[in-house]
């Protein structure tokens, strides 16, 4: 799709069940997904199983004549000890970029939202048994929050996972080291269309990246919701968020703008159309029309 002068353009590595609703959103009850069963089935929630469905995606954007790419997957042939479903991955994002005529020589920006496993992979590349930068022209916008506390410095995400060791090792520290890394905090504009903006909680480097384009505006939230039963209970976590109290407020902000400024919600998981409209409804929000983009998987 066409935003203003920004082309969207999504890259979907895989869409699929991927946890069980009650483990990934301990907060949401069961009705909550039974109640909405009619339009969450199947693209977003998988009710023979109970589990939440997921895509993995990036999203491509054309503006002002640069190509900027905000989340990179999951990347192939990593490490990644008790995630399944991340663990020694071999897809095909490369060429599916290929597919939407977008060379890794030729994307100048590459936006991490933050630096979970899922999000970062495709950041580098294995050359010869050394990993290495996957786009060798682009600058990689890194949240500082997130690289002091994923990185050495913080002892790789406190200690927590050693999975945060290996992603920080395979797919940040070679971007530190061929000298390709910005880190930002608070905001950070890309160009005239394209403005980053701290929304920390899920991790403390949380953000999304604002649109905004003539009369049209997006907001790609990121991990800020991983389900659309978020919208309407924005109270509900991911298992995931390091920061509960904080992830909330960040959610209800940046839905509270969305819904005000007539700002699209693109988010990185939701499955089907990957992209809607948000309503405020009886002092909570609801669900608008659902967008689409180019999509290439």
């Amino acid at each position: 799709m066409v935003l203003g002068d920004v082309e969207v353009i999504r890259i979907v590595e895989w869409h699929k069940p991927f946890a069980p609703t009650s483990g990934m959103f301990p907060e949401a009850s069961a009705g909550v997904w039974k109640s909405n069963e009619a339009w969450l089935a199947p693209d977003h929630w998988d009710p023979d199983s109970d589990t939440a469905v997921l895509a993995l995606q990036t999203w491509v954007l054309r503006s002002g004549g640069r190509t900027v790419l905000i989340d990179t997957g999951a990347g192939n042939g990593r490490e990644r000890p008790g995630m399944p479903p991340f663990d020694h991955c071999q897809g095909d994002f490369l060429g599916l970029l290929a597919r939407a005529d977008v060379r890794p020589q030729d994307v100048d920006v590459v936006v991490n939202t933050h630096l979970h496993v899922d999000h970062v992979g495709w950041n580098t590349v294995d050359a010869e048994g050394q990993w290495v930068p996957t786009f060798p022209n682009a600058q990689y916008l890194i949240p500082a929050a997130d690289d002091f506390h994923y990185g050495p410095d913080n002892a790789y995400g406190s200690g927590l996972h050693v999975v945060d060791r290996l992603t920080y090792e395979d797919s940040i520290a070679p971007i530190h080291q061929a000298g390709q890394a910005v880190l930002w905090d608070g905001l950070h504009r890309i160009d005239d269309h394209l403005t980053l903006e701290s929304a920390p909680g899920h991790t403390p480097g949380s953000s999304v990246l604002r649109l905004a384009s003539g009369s049209e505006r997006a907001v790609f939230a990121g991990d800020l919701l991983h389900s659309p039963v978020q919208i309407l209970h924005p109270c509900c976590n991911s298992s995931a968020c390091l920061a509960p109290e904080q992830a909330v407020a960040s959610r209800r902000r940046i839905l509270g703008r969305a819904a005000d400024e007539k700002e699209l919600l693109i988010p990185a998981h939701f499955g089907g159309a990957g992209a809607v409209e948000v309503r405020r409804d009886s002092g909570g929000f609801t669900l608008g029309p659902w967008a689409t983009a180019s999509l290439y998987r």
